[in-house]
């Protein structure tokens, strides 16, 4: 997986829409105004890149366990967050899209349900 294909797969969603509201390194798709998932560029161009995805807190700790790419997520609260280092070859680019709906659909659930059923 390339930055460009991460960027595709998350901006093919509803409502999503990119940012870099921390600088100018860090990447972040938003579903409605809310976090989804989040890279730094440079990490990435370095090939010590991984992504930041919300995960439901017990999958999370599933992932973490089963994966060594899969540690609590950087910066961000550790119960709710993964940080997903794909770059290692360990995780196939298929289960990190995986992942990646699973943030997305994670957050979407939280959403006012008026706001939920306009993405469905």
């Amino acid at each position: 997986m390339n930055i460009e294909d991460y960027r595709n797969y998350c901006m093919q969603k509803k409502e999503v829409t990119e940012h870099f509201p921390f600088d100018n390194d860090t990447l972040v798709f938003k579903v409605c105004n809310k976090m989804f998932a989040l890279a730094s560029l440079k990490r990435w161009e370095n090939g010590e890149g991984f992504i930041n995805l919300k995960c439901d807190a017990e999958y999370a700790q599933e992932l973490r366990a089963e994966f060594d790419s899969i540690k609590p997520g950087y910066h961000m609260h550790k119960k709710t967050w993964n940080s997903v280092y794909f770059q290692t070859g360990e995780l196939p680019a298929k289960f990190v899209f995986e992942l990646i709906d699973h943030s997305y659909d994670t957050i979407v659930k939280g959403l006012p349900k008026k706001v939920r059923e306009t993405l469905l």
